[in-house]
C-alpha cells in the first residue's frame, strides 16, 4: 500500500503531521495506545484502530510521526519484569556536590537503573535528605543488596534504602487521558493486589521474550509488526505466537504502549505533564492490602504499590505516582484520596508528597547475560 512504501522510504515525517500529544486525532489514539493494550495482541495496530476509530494507515503514520519527533519517546511490548527480576524502588542519600555526577552515571553507566528522579519535599521532613530516587530490576540469581553496594562506591552515595514491591495495584500510564480526571474519580471496586512472585523461563522462552520487548523504530511500525521479531528470535510466527500467548497467560506481559515523553517539552514547546508526584501513606500493618486497593482504585494514579519504606520515611507502605499540569490540583487529587481512605476507615499515621524534578527513564534491562557482562566491566 501507499502507506508502506512512505513508511519504508522514510517520507513520513514530523514536518509533514502533526505530531503534539494535544492533536485531536493524536490525542484519540493516544487515549487508547498509551496504557489500553493489555497482554499480547497479534496486531497490534489494528486493536489500537478499532478502539480509537482512526483508521488503522492513520494510527500507524500518526505514531511512526510522534516517534520521530521524540513526542513519543518509545513503542514497545512491556512486561511485567516484577516477575521476572527482582525489583525495587531505592532512595539514595547523596552529597549534594556528587548528586548530579550520581544521576548520570545511574543513567548513562546502569542498564539496569530504569527511572532516575530527583525528588524533594514541600517542607523538611521524613527522608527529605534522600533526594535522588530510582527503579532498579536485577535479574534471577544476582542481588539487589549487592548491586547497590556497588553503585554506593560507583557515585559515592553515603546511603540507600531498598524498598521492593509487595504487591501492585496500579500499572499504567495514560496521560492523555488523565487530563481531565476530576479528583475523587474512582472505580466501583478497591483494586485487586497483584502479587510479586518470581518466574522461571527457558532459554527458548527468553529468546521470544527479549525480542518481543524490544523498542520499536518508526520502519516497524507496520501491519503484523511480529513476523520480524519471530525470525530475530529464530522462531515461525506461530510459534512466536504461542510463546507469546503463554508467557502473556502466565502474567509475564504487560501492555502494548507508546510511551510520551512526558518530562521533557516536545519539540514545539508543548508539555504533556510538568508535576510527578509521588504520594506516601503509612497504614497500620496488616492493612496494607485493603489500603492499597482503596487507594489504587482512584483514576489519576498511574502506579500504586505496597512497598515497605521502614523508619528513615516514619514506616510508609504504601506509595502512589500521578502526574499532571498543575500542583495544586494534584495536591486536591492527593486530598481526595485522604479524605477516602478515612471514610473508608483506615488509620493513617503519616503521609508525604516527594515532587519529581531532574528526570530520565529508560527500561530497566532484565536479561542475566547481560548482567554477567556488565558486572565483568564493573571490576
Amino acid at each position: 500500500m501507499v502507506l508502506d512504501n512512505l513508511l519504508g522510504d522514510g517520507l513520513i515525517s514530523s514536518g509533514m503531521l502533526p505530531v503534539e500529544h494535544n492533536d485531536p486525532i493524536n490525542a484519540r489514539i493516544l487515549a487508547i495506545s498509551e496504557d489500553k493494550i493489555e497482554g499480547f495482541v497479534r496486531e497490534p495496530f489494528e486493536e489500537i484502530a478499532v478502539r480509537s476509530g482512526v483508521p488503522m494507515d492513520v494510527v500507524m503514520a500518526r505514531i511512526a510521526a510522534m516517534l520521530r519527533a521524540r513526542t513519543i519517546r518509545r513503542v514497545r511490548q512491556t512486561l511485567l519484569a516484577t516477575n521476572l527480576a527482582a525489583g525495587a524502588l531505592v532512595a539514595w542519600k547523596v552529597p549534594e556536590n556528587k548528586i548530579d555526577a550520581a544521576f548520570d552515571w545511574m543513567f548513562q553507566r546502569d542498564p539496569f537503573s530504569g527511572h532516575v528522579v530527583l525528588r524533594s519535599t514541600d517542607t523538611v521532613t521524613a527522608g527529605s535528605d534522600y533526594k535522588l530516587w530510582t527503579t532498579l530490576k536485577v535479574p534471577q540469581g544476582f542481588s539487589l543488596q549487592t548491586h547497590c553496594e556497588l553503585l554506593v562506591k560507583k557515585v559515592g552515595a553515603e546511603r540507600f534504602r531498598l524498598m521492593p514491591a509487595k504487591g501492585i495495584f496500579t500499572l499504567g500510564v495514560g496521560h492523555v487521558r488523565r487530563k481531565t480526571i476530576e479528583p475523587g474519580s474512582k472505580s466501583d471496586q478497591p483494586a485487586k493486589m497483584i502479587p510479586v512472585q518470581m518466574v522461571d523461563l527457558s532459554e527458548h522462552e527468553w529468546s521470544v521474550l527479549l525480542a518481543l520487548k524490544r523498542e520499536f523504530t518508526p520502519e516497524e511500525i507496520r501491519p503484523s509488526p511480529w513476523v520480524t521479531r519471530a525470525k530475530e528470535a529464530g522462531v515461525s510466527p506461530e510459534e512466536f505466537y504461542r510463546l507469546a500467548e503463554e508467557l502473556n497467560a502466565r502474567k509475564i506481559i504487560g501492555r502494548f504502549s507508546t510511551f510520551l515523553e512526558h518530562v521533557k517539552p516536545s519539540a514545539g514547546g508543548v508539555r504533556v505533564t510538568r508535576f510527578n508526584a509521588l504520594f506516601h501513606w503509612a497504614v497500620p500493618p496488616g492493612r496494607e492490602i485493603e489500603a492499597g486497593g482503596e487507594v489504587g482504585r482512584h483514576h489519576i494514579l498511574t502506579h500504586c504499590y505496597w512497598r515497605d519504606a521502614g523508619p528513615e520515611f516514619k514506616n510508609v507502605n504504601i506509595m502512589a505516582v500521578a502526574h499532571g499540569t498543575d500542583k495544586q490540583l494534584l495536591l486536591d487529587h492527593k486530598a481526595a484520596i485522604d479524605q477516602h481512605l478515612q471514610s473508608s476507615g483506615i488509620p493513617v499515621s503519616y503521609t508525604n508528597v516527594f515532587w519529581g524534578g531532574r528526570s530520565e527513564i529508560k527500561p530497566s534491562e532484565i536479561s542475566p547475560h547481560i548482567y554477567r557482562e556488565w558486572l565483568a566491566q564493573q571490576v
